[in-house]
């Protein structure tokens, strides 16, 4: 069930461990807002102050069990449509019976890795738009497939200390490349516009119009690729990052900035895990929040010392982050973002390829 417009989704965990509950909480920071029940009596009576958009269910929940409680849910017209997850110490074929049961959504055998909490929660929360993905092209519905299904892994690579298989980034984003080569992509841009991983959406929608750029351009396929690849990592370190910083409406504070930009260093020291990452796509990581005059970060280049490939992607970046849909504003239209970044960020964002950017945008009619 999608949240209220110009809300972070708010989900519901009931369990007497305490300590579960926090871990859950930790897990979906960068992403949703948690409400923490240790059980159904106190659970009813919180779920009807705040309707969550997905509620886990301990199978042990006090006093009549989670499959119980779960049935009550449904049988209540104001929760019967939020989605439901049971969480269980069951092996997969005791689990679906249970489901069937009680009439759960989807279920999670403990203990569960963060990528398998996040998948099972974003799809159910996802699940109208991710569905609408169906109705797209081939290579458009293969590439948000793709990348959502890899873009939801990372959390577990970074949790392990692991570096991810940059293969599968390549994989996902193959078809990436030949829906921009086939002029498909504007369904990849649309199908995750109300995605509500924003962290997804905004880097799906670089890694696409980094593609663009490069193909604009002429790239070789396999420097197309690389630039998506990059677009899609480039903001890994996110992942640390809590909703109320990430989903802020007002300027942050300085203490909440030093927060925000930390992401940046926290991806590089994700990509730097791996010795199979091509150089570009660590640079886009590392440097798509430097500017021309020296005042961005996390290094403070400026001027020589940022390459082409940094300079583009300050430029997608920027662009993507102004025309995205967020929780506290909608998009902005394309010729307001472009106006800005023309009027207000000249010292910031290098204005030749900013022209070439507004002629591809032009030619392609991206909005």
């Amino acid at each position: 069930m999608a949240p209220p417009s110009g809300q972070v989704a708010l989900i519901a965990v009931v369990d007497a461990n305490a300590s579960f509950r926090a871990q859950v909480s930790q897990a979906l920071m960068s992403l949703y807002r948690v409400n923490e029940y240790p059980d159904a009596e106190r659970a009813l009576h919180g779920l009807k102050a705040a309707p969550p958009s997905v509620i886990l269910v301990d199978e042990q929940t006090a006093p009549r069990g989670g499959c119980e409680f779960i049935a009550q849910l449904k049988r209540d017209p104001a929760l019967a449509q939020v989605p439901t997850i049971l969480t269980a110490k069951h092996e997969a074929s005791v689990l679906a019976e249970a489901l069937r049961q009680c009439g759960a959504d989807g279920s999670l055998t403990k203990p569960f890795r963060r990528s398998s909490l996040i998948k099972v929660v974003t799809t159910l929360v996802n699940k109208q738009v991710e569905a609408d993905w169906e109705h797209l092209p081939e290579r458009a519905k293969a590439a948000l497939k793709g990348s959502v299904e890899v873009f939801n892994n990372i959390s577990d690579f970074i949790a392990a200390g692991e570096p991810v298989p940059f293969d599968s980034v390549k994989d996902a984003c193959a078809p990436l490349i030949d829906a921009v080569a086939n002029n498909d992509f504007k369904g990849i841009l649309s199908g995750v516009r109300e995605h509500d991983n924003y962290s997804y959406a905004h880097s799906m929608r670089v890694a696409t119009l980094l593609s663009l750029f490069g193909h604009t351009l002429g790239l070789p396929k396999a420097d197309q690729l690389v630039l998506a690849s990059g677009g899609l990592l480039h903001d890994a370190g996110k992942i640390s990052i809590p909703h109320e910083v990430l989903n802020k409406a007002g300027r942050l504070t300085e203490e909440e900035f030093v927060v925000m930009k930390s992401h940046v260093t926290e991806t590089i020291k994700f990509l730097d895990l791996a010795n199979d990452i091509p150089k570009p796509v660590i640079i886009i990581g590392a440097q798509h929040h430097e500017k021309l005059d020296g005042t961005g970060y996390p290094f403070g280049l400026k001027g020589g010392q940022l390459n082409d490939l940094a300079r583009m992607a300050s430029i997608v970046d920027v662009f993507s982050a102004l025309t995205d849909r967020r929780v506290y504003k909608p998009p902005m239209p394309a010729e307001d973002a472009l106006k800005i970044m023309t009027d207000q960020m000249a010292h910031h964002l290098d204005q030749h390829f900013l022209a070439l950017f507004k002629t591809m945008l032009l030619d392609a009619v991206v909005d």
